[in-house]
């Protein structure tokens, strides 16, 4: 039997094929998990359309800008009536603005640092807090983090700050939710080429010292972060909450 039969998961990130999030949607499909999913406005519609339509022209596709808690509720709502339920969410949603990835972190603007700190670490509250209701029978909710908040990483910036807030949201929100058997993580990925991984200045140079540097001597698979995506929704990871998994061919042990 597939891992996540009979399960319904609710995806927040897509952008297009390269996305982490498309990496562990397919692998969620795959363990037969049934999905629903967000895009954040019109531009990034048809890449979303495009991609879920390979799981079915019926997948539910909902518009969601994560700063608006209306868009957010009217999301739930629309996976409640269709599905009656939820026990997976996926959020894979950060953003800073370009100005704030580069120069000093002390540089940093007030508006750019309230940006990132709501698209970036305060929207998993958000719609934990929604998923959560429907979540009747327990749950998982993924979040996905990077080293950069835990270390400094040159050009990251006020990520990593948001990132940081987001793994400390992540704690809180498991112990808040663990008695309704509600379980929420956190995956740290290595640098993968992504859409929001290309505005980062010197992000060629991330990639080939990861490989130099890791215990694996290599970089991470999507395919990787997908199989990691399936276990934290799984019943193998049934007494996994709070905690961030790192998934980054081992460069997070290595001092020097």
């Amino acid at each position: 039997m597939s891992a996540l039969n009979g399960k319904t998961g609710l995806v927040f990130g897509v952008a297009n094929k390269r996305s982490i999030a498309w990496a562990i949607a397919q692998a969620w499909h795959a363990a037969g998990a049934r999905l629903a999913f967000t895009y954040q406005g019109d531009r990034l519609k048809g890449n979303v359309e495009q991609l879920t339509e390979t799981f079915g022209e019926d997948t539910l596709l909902l518009p969601c800008d994560v700063t608006s808690d209306e868009e957010i509720r009217a999301v739930f709502q629309s996976v409640g009536d269709r599905y009656g339920k939820l026990d997976l969410l996926l959020h894979s949603v950060a953003f800073a603005p370009k100005a704030a990835l580069e120069g000093k972190f002390v540089d940093t603007d007030r508006e750019s640092f309230r940006v990132a700190h709501d698209i970036s670490a305060y929207s998993l509250v958000a719609v934990a807090r929604e998923a959560a209701p429907l979540m009747s029978d327990g749950g998982s909710i993924i979040a996905m983090s990077y080293y950069g908040a835990e270390k400094v990483v040159p050009h990251y910036n006020v990520m990593g700050v948001a990132k940081a807030a987001l793994e400390a949201s992540t704690r809180y929100l498991a112990n808040d939710l663990g008695p309704q058997r509600i379980r929420v993580n956190c995956i740290s990925a290595g640098p993968m080429n992504t859409l929001a991984a290309r505005g980062i200045s010197g992000f060629t140079s991330m990639l080939k010292h990861y490989e130099a540097h890791a215990p694996l001597k290599r970089n991470v698979d999507p395919e990787e972060l997908g199989a990691t995506g399936v276990f934290l929704a799984s019943d193998g990871a049934a007494a996994i909450t709070g905690q961030v998994l790192y998934v980054d061919s081992g460069y997070q042990i290595m001092g020097m």
